[in-house]
């Protein structure tokens, strides 16, 4: 039987990233982000500043995603969105314009889930990249979550362990900032870690009961060690930039490979998916790459451009919702906390 053709526009505002995308069925045919530079100068994203520019960048990104994909508003199936998690008045742009369009047009509107979206980008249809089957552990790793989660099916999902307090890309950002790198910082850590030793100084890993996470302390250890070494020597952090970035990055590496590995010994399931901004880093790659060869493991890990907050990863949740007719009516709300 001839699989339908099911167009869906995808609408991403949870931060300080305007993205829309066009899939057809689970491919995607364009995929648009708009970032938002503003933030660079404050060392990080202004809730304010990042709605504003969302009110600029929705139109023209929507009509550039659909541009790209060479369709028309009216060959579209249905318009999905992100109602949470992420910052209110971001959120709130994204959802009024995707209410507004599909009540214009007449078609379905889809809510989504951020971290769902983050997960099921996995089954995007790329070539080159394999699919999980169920049941997966997922481990979602963003400036703003830090959780790993039971997969069964599409939408049947448990969080097993996350974090008490900070994120993992809030760790890497604060302790780039304490180390005098500009906003991003993660990313910078990334860079400087690979040429780096990174056991030329040891910081410690936090003792959190089961398979939650903890990083208030690792970025409070960072502070003050940086504290110390540059009031005895004021030029420490430029000798030993790439060595400290090394050793931040390898601590936070095995921090997160420990609950994993604990994760997979006490569920049994040994497929893990990678999702979230953090899931870029190198470092996090290869080491779960290693786990496949240490602990037998099998690794997913989505194409880049589907790791950041982008849409084609709430495209595909919303093309999964639109095959069970799980619509959305035009009462829903943004929602700042959304739970998987």
């Amino acid at each position: 039987m001839k699989e339908q053709k099911t167009y869906i526009l995808a609408i991403e505002s949870s931060c300080d990233d305007t993205s829309a995308a066009v899939l057809l069925n689970e491919k995607v045919l364009s995929n648009v982000v708009a970032t938002q530079k503003i933030h660079e100068e404050y060392g990080g994203v202004v809730p304010e500043l990042a709605s504003r520019a969302h009110q600029q960048n929705i139109v023209p990104v929507v009509h550039m995603a659909l541009d790209k994909a060479n369709i028309g508003k009216k060959e579209l199936s249905a318009i999905a969105f992100t109602s949470g998690p992420g910052l209110l008045g971001s959120l709130l742009v994204g959802t009024s314009f995707a209410k507004s369009l599909a009540l214009g047009l007449q078609i379905p509107l889809i809510e989504v889930n951020h971290m769902q979206a983050h997960i099921l980008a996995h089954f995007i249809d790329e070539d080159g990249f394999d699919k999980p089957s169920f049941p997966f552990l997922a481990m979602t790793i963003s400036g703003g979550h830090t959780q790993i989660i039971r997969v069964d099916s599409y939408f049947d999902m448990t969080v097993i362990g996350e974090t008490i307090d900070d994120a993992v890309g809030e760790a890497f950002d604060k302790s780039a900032k304490i180390l005098g790198l500009p906003y991003p910082g993660g990313p910078l850590i990334d860079k400087n870690a690979r040429e780096g030793n990174p056991r030329a100084f040891r910081f410690p890993k936090p003792k959190v009961d089961g398979l939650n996470f903890s990083f208030s302390g690792l970025k409070t250890s960072i502070l003050y060690f940086v504290q110390k070494h540059t009031a005895e020597d004021p030029g420490f952090i430029g000798e030993n930039l790439k060595d400290i970035c090394a050793s931040i990055q390898y601590t936070i590496v095995n921090i997160l490979m420990d609950k994993l590995r604990k994760a997979v010994k006490e569920t049994g399931i040994k497929q893990i998916a990678i999702g979230g901004g953090v899931s870029a880093n190198s470092g996090i790659r290869e080491a779960l790459k290693a786990g496949e060869k240490k602990y037998g493991w099998k690794t997913f890990i989505p194409k880049f451009e589907y790791t950041t907050d982008n849409a084609a990863m709430i495209g595909i949740t919303g093309y999964l919702k639109y095959r069970e007719k799980d619509f959305s009516g035009h009462h829903v709300t943004a929602k700042a906390r959304f739970k998987v």
